[in-house]
């Protein structure tokens, strides 16, 4: 049986991960997009780096991970703005209730935010994970229709057992889920590249 081509080959895709329980998923999440053929530049924030190690997305991408608008590049840019420009496709997973905030609000307090605000132009997939009480909260709800009414893609989340022991909504989506998003995604970009 012939193996599907991919929609995602040298497609570059901006991963932006926040901190969260979840953070495993987006390692999985960037290793599936590595595979499909896509060039994934991860943004960490301060927050993810506590949850999971850069190393472990560099691994599965191949690829530098970014972490601070302060490091001293390896060559001279302006790192949120080439960041942003080199972006075909930006997903934010997990994309916790601060995350989202800051996307709604215009809020650009680290690399990730920043970046995130010069990407407005593009696909932007978001993909929500946080406690069910969290994801209800009318002030997460009234980002989350902002982020939408903007033309961002949401993912999830999903109702299952959560970080904190109980079942509700606000859990991440499984990675081959988001990955069908994305995938729906390139296939229109590649159409209107025609």
């Amino acid at each position: 049986m012939a193996k599907k081509k991919s929609n995602l080959k040298n497609v570059n895709i901006l991963l932006g991960v926040t901190g969260g329980v979840a953070d495993y998923k987006a390692v999985e999440l960037a290793s599936k997009l590595t595979t499909a053929g896509a060039k994934v530049t991860t943004v960490m924030t301060q927050n993810a780096c506590k949850f999971i190690q850069p190393r472990s997305f560099q691994a599965v991408t191949a690829l530098q991970v970014y972490t601070s608008m302060w490091l001293e590049p390896g060559e001279y840019k302006i790192e949120h703005v080439s960041l942003a420009e080199q972006a075909q496709i930006v997903v934010v997973a997990p994309a916790t209730a601060n995350i989202i905030a800051k996307m709604a609000n215009g809020i650009c307090d680290d690399l990730l935010s920043t970046t995130l605000c010069g990407c407005w132009h593009k696909p932007v997939v978001v993909v929500p994970a946080m406690n069910n009480n969290m994801w209800d909260n009318p002030a997460v709800q009234w980002n989350i229709k902002s982020l939408k009414e903007m033309g961002f893609e949401l993912v999830g989340p999903q109702t299952g057992r959560l970080a904190c022991g109980s079942e509700g909504i606000g859990r991440m989506s499984e990675p081959q889920d988001i990955l069908k998003e994305i995938e729906k995604i390139a296939t229109k970009i590649k159409r209107r590249k025609r």
